[in-house]
Order: C-alpha cells, then sequence, then structure tokens
C-alpha cells in the first residue's frame, strides 16, 4: 500500500492524523533521504537570496547538500507546489515575523515561488520599515518578513536601550495578516556590542542583566498571551517555528574535536542526534501548550539538527564560519514544505 497522509489535522505538536489508516502520520519524524530530484529551484536564478545565504554564489564546490529530501517515517511529504500553494491562498497575506533564521525562510518561500512562475509574473517588491513584502498580484498573495529579533519591544529611553519582555507594540501590524509564522531565539544570548539592548525590564523592575532563558520565557509568555488576547484566529491562522539549531560541537553527530560544520558534507544518517533537545525549545513548547487559541508548532529541531552539511560555513560574501543560518536553497525549503502541508 503506498505510503499516504489522509485526512490531515495538524495538531500543537505536529502530528498528522491518518485516520483511514488507523495510524498517526508524524510529519517531522524520519530521515533525510538522497533524491536526485532535489533541489526544487536553481539558486543561481533567484533575485531574492542575501549574500549570508546563497552559498553556491559564493563558492560552495560540494552540492550533494542540495539532494536531501525530508523523509517522515510513515507517510510522504508532499513536493511544493508553487502555483497550487499560491491557488489556496490567493487574497491572503502571508507574513514571517522574527530574526534572520525568519528571514532564512522568507527567502526560500519566495525563491520557491519565484522559480515555478512564468518570467513575466506580475510580482512587485517593496521595503518599508520593518517590512519587507513581495506581491504576487495575480493571485493577490503577499508574502512578508518583518524583522524582529525578540517580538517584545525595544524602546530608545533615557537610561538607554530597554528589552521590554511586558510589551508588543509592533501586533497591531502583525494581526492584519492571514498567517503569522513566528521565530525567536538566536539573540536572546548575544553579549556586548552584539547585544542590541542596554536593560532589560521586567514588571516593575529595571535590570541590567538576567538569567536569559528565564528572559527568554518570560517575553514568549507575552507573545502567547498577544495572542490570546489580540489574535482573531477564526481570521488568522498562526504558527510559531521550532528552534532551529546550530553546529559548532562535533560531539553532537559523532566528531568529537570537531568545532564547526566546515567540512560536514552529508547528513547524519538515520533519525538520532546526540545533541539532545535544546532548553529553548523545551520552553516553547511549554509555553505554546498554554495559549488558549489555536496555534501550530512547525517543529522543524529535530529534522534540522541531522543537516549538520546545511549552512554556509565560510561560504558566503564575509568569509565567516556561519554554521548557524542556512544555505538557500536549502533545509528552509522543507520547512516551507512542512508549512504548506499544513496550511492544508
Amino acid at each position: 500500500m503506498a505510503e499516504r497522509c489522509w485526512c490531515l489535522v495538524v495538531t500543537l505538536c505536529g502530528v498528522l492524523s491518518a485516520a483511514a489508516f488507523g495510524f498517526k502520520c508524524d510529519l517531522y519524524e524520519g530521515s533525510w533521504v538522497y533524491d536526485d530530484s532535489y533541489p526544487m529551484y536553481d539558486s543561481s536564478k533567484c533575485p531574492h537570496i542575501r549574500k549570508e545565504y546563497d552559498c553556491i554564489k559564493y563558492g560552495r564546490p560540494d552540492l550533494t547538500y542540495l539532494k536531501f529530501r525530508w523523509h517522515p517515517t510513515h507517510c510522504l511529504l508532499p513536493r511544493f507546489d508553487a502555483e497550487e500553494f499560491l491557488r489556496k491562498m490567493r487574497g491572503k497575506k502571508i507574513m514571517y515575523v522574527g530574526d534572520s533564521i525568519s528571514l532564512n525562510q522568507w527567502q526560500s518561500m519566495v525563491c520557491l515561488l519565484h522559480a515555478a512562475l512564468p518570467s513575466q509574473s506580475n510580482i512587485s517588491q517593496e521595503t518599508i520599515n520593518s517590512t519587507t513584502t513581495v506581491t504576487y498580484e495575480d493571485y493577490g498573495v503577499s508574502i512578508s518578513m518583518f524583522l524582529s529579533h525578540y517580538l517584545v519591544d525595544i524602546a530608545e529611553e533615557k537610561i538607554g536601550r530597554v528589552l521590554k519582555l511586558d510589551s508588543i507594540t509592533d501586533g497591531d501590524i502583525w494581526k492584519e495578516n492571514d498567517v503569522l509564522i513566528f521565530n525567536t531565539w538566536l539573540w536572546w544570548y548575544r553579549r556586548g556590542e552584539k547585544q542590541p539592548w542596554d536593560y532589560i525590564e521586567t514588571g516593575t523592575k529595571i535590570l541590567q542583566d538576567m538569567d536569559r532563558m528565564a528572559a527568554f520565557h518570560e517575553a514568549l509568555t507575552t507573545w502567547a498571551n498577544w495572542v490570546d488576547s489580540d489574535v482573531n484566529t477564526e481570521k488568522t491562522r498562526v504558527f510559531f517555528q521550532g528552534v532551529s539549531p546550530s553546529h559548532y560541537n562535533g560531539a553532537d553527530w559523532n566528531e568529537t574535536g570537531v568545532t564547526n560544520c566546515a567540512k560536514e558534507t552529508l547528513p547524519i544518517s538515520g533519525s538520532t542526534y546526540n545533541g539532545g533537545w535544546p532548553m529553548a525549545e523545551k520552553v516553547v513548547e511549554e509555553v505554546l501548550s498554554s495559549v488558549k487559541k489555536p496555534i501550530s508548532l512547525l517543529n522543524i529541531t529535530r529534522l534540522s539538527q541531522l543537516r549538520k552539511d546545511g549552512h554556509p560555513s565560510s561560504f558566503n560574501a564575509f568569509k565567516g564560519m556561519d554554521c548557524t543560518h542556512w544555505c538557500v536553497a536549502g533545509v528552509p525549503d522543507t520547512w516551507n514544505q512542512l508549512l504548506a502541508v499544513a496550511l492544508g
């Protein structure tokens, strides 16, 4: 019997019910398999890729990393169909909200769509403040990226820049969209010059610093309360993306002594990752379980942990070692395949 998923119903944990066959199909449990029909587009023809993620343009010599498809254990993940996606989303506004990992995924999505549309398609792009939007005029579909490192606010005050764990003022912009995909984590442990705030406000207290995981938890709780109080989930679908892993510790994939992803050209075989489950992801899942309104977790953490080969490493415009972001084309395309299935 062909492996197929019928009656797809998304739950918080990303489990899809295949009721017709009497088993549960988890699209996030599986392994990476070689597939010569991949990648789904030629990155050199996509005009939207930032120089941090354009690995082939900046000299990556091995291309095998492009040839892997995510294969769930008990079903098939449908190949991304750009025209079908745009038809289903006709007239809707989709927004990614988060840091450079969200930007990574947004660029993947617009490349997936760009590759499938005729060259004469009516497509426009504009950037206003923190938001860049690509609009597919023939379908009335817009795909936006709203840059927000923490989701909660950073305000300029007399004492300096204050990270306000209890405040979200951009929500009035976000909630006008039909689909929201949130992400935050990468910036929570930034210090020194890379830290974009001087103080943290929590409740009535102003602190120079605090336990960063506790701050992350509090900010996510503020976001969760905002969803419950401000978002009309009958109009707007809300997704939160799981923590995207980095690969700087070879012990996580049985290569003790390795300190980056520079020489990694293949995914981890199978579905087991030695590095364990990130504490930040546990916080995400705990907070999301408290939300009363319907939301979905794009649980991309484990499948991305298996892709130690998917990062730019030194093949970016800055030549710095980057084992945090992802090549485009690459792993974020799978994240968007999963999003497309979740949207139905």
